[in-house]
């Protein structure tokens, strides 16, 4: 999926973002197992801040019968701390200003389905991957022309996500024209289903994510870009990032990340 390159100058605004960007707080204990499981780092009951947008189906939501944080990296990111023996505390954050913010040590890990670039490594650290994604541009199901013919077309209205790998693909693919941006992609496909843009630059889990939420509503219309490597992140030289790669190696190995990837559609 997701998400941008940096630019020199977010590294002297760090502090300025941090301290005009708090973030709302929407806490989910996850209950220790007493111990780690065999084999891996214990964490001894740690809790841990993870920061997410809860605007980025599957991977992070609010469940609407509920009112509580969902999806993927909920999940994994629990199973990752009943492994360790630590206590995830989720927190809504923004995107705009994040990098800053992880860099900065504000969170502890950042779980929102990112793309790791040479870019962001430059300033945070990556977990191993866990999925590999591509980029489609969604449309309205009634849409009948193709990217191509969509990039033609000086009349068709683009749209992504500010800020991400998305809207850097969006504009590699429709060169020529002006992106809309929009600041998460649940304002890009509200915009897209009142027909106020053609179609939104979007990897293709957030597309079903998105897709299942608004059944008959939206198709995808083609893809645009190919592989990138999505993963957690960390600060720099974070002490969290071996045990979390150890635990995630641990769900590779027993099946467990397979049935997560499955369940929330990362996967077919």
């Amino acid at each position: 999926m997701k998400k941008f390159t940096f630019v020199l100058s977010v590294l002297v605004l760090a502090s300025l973002v941090l301290t005009a960007c708090a973030p709302k707080t929407t806490t989910v204990p996850t209950p220790t197992t007493g111990g780690a499981t065999s084999g891996l780092a214990d964490l001894g009951g740690k809790t841990i801040t993870v920061a997410v947008e809860n605007a980025y189906p599957p991977f992070n939501s609010i469940d609407q019968a509920t009112g509580q944080g969902a999806g993927w990296d909920y999940d994994a990111v629990r199973e990752i701390c009943k492994r360790l023996n630590c206590v995830a505390e989720f927190k809504q954050a923004a995107w705009d200003g994040i990098f800053p913010a992880m860099q900065a040590g504000e969170f502890d890990m950042l779980a929102d389905g990112v793309t790791v670039t040479a870019d962001r490594a430059k300033i945070v650290a990556f977990s191993t991957p866990y999925v590999e994604v591509n980029q489609y541009l969604m449309v309205r199901t009634a849409e009948t022309r193709s990217p191509d013919q969509m990039k033609a077309d000086p009349n068709a209205k683009i749209g992504t996500q500010i800020g991400t790998t998305n809207e850097i693909a969006a504009k590699a693919y429709f060169t020529g024209k002006t992106i809309q941006d929009f600041e998460d992609f649940g304002a890009a496909v509200l915009a897209l289903k009142s027909s106020d843009i053609d179609g939104v630059v979007i990897d293709n889990i957030a597309a079903i994510g998105f897709m299942n939420e608004n059944a008959g509503v939206f198709k995808l219309a083609g893809q645009i870009a190919t592989g990138e490597a999505l993963a957690f992140v960390f600060p720099q030289n974070s002490t969290l990032e071996a045990p979390v790669n150890a635990a995630l190696a641990a769900m590779t190995a027993d099946g467990t990340l397979e049935q997560l990837n499955k369940k929330w559609g990362l996967i077919p």
